[in-house]
């Protein structure tokens, strides 16, 4: 089964910013996308953005195109999404996520999920 691990959550004032981490297995870095998604208390869960194994190409949601960079480091394994000026409406649960593939945008990103890290909650309160 498909190991992503995520970390980096906490408790940050709005305005504030937080980088997530997220450990994936060397083969599946490199030739899937691999995403990220949130899901806020009461609400369906969001794809938010993603970057291709291959060419590393980026995409994002709107409500964080401008404040969120996803980045990889393929020696160490890992994504990252640095979370700039951070509002009360991103506190969620976020989750890291695999796809087959290339993917470029959110709706496809939603479509051709089939891995699923167990979440790592991030909290923007003053």
């Amino acid at each position: 089964q498909l190991q992503l691990v995520e970390s980096g959550g906490g408790l940050v004032q709005p305005g504030g910013s937080l980088r997530l981490s997220c450990a994936v297995p060397g083969s599946i870095l490199r030739s899937q996308t691999i995403g990220w998604f949130r899901q806020a208390p009461g609400k369906l869960r969001e794809p938010i953005s993603c970057i291709s194994g291959r060419e590393g190409i980026t995409a994002y949601a709107d409500s964080v195109r401008g404040r969120f960079t996803i980045s990889r480091d393929n020696s160490r394994n890992t994504v990252y999404l640095q979370m700039n000026s951070l509002k009360p409406e991103d506190t969620a649960v976020y989750y890291c996520v695999s796809a087959p593939g290339w993917v470029s945008t959110m709706r496809a990103l939603s479509q051709e999920v089939v891995g699923w890290g167990q979440g790592t909650q991030v909290t923007v309160s003053s």
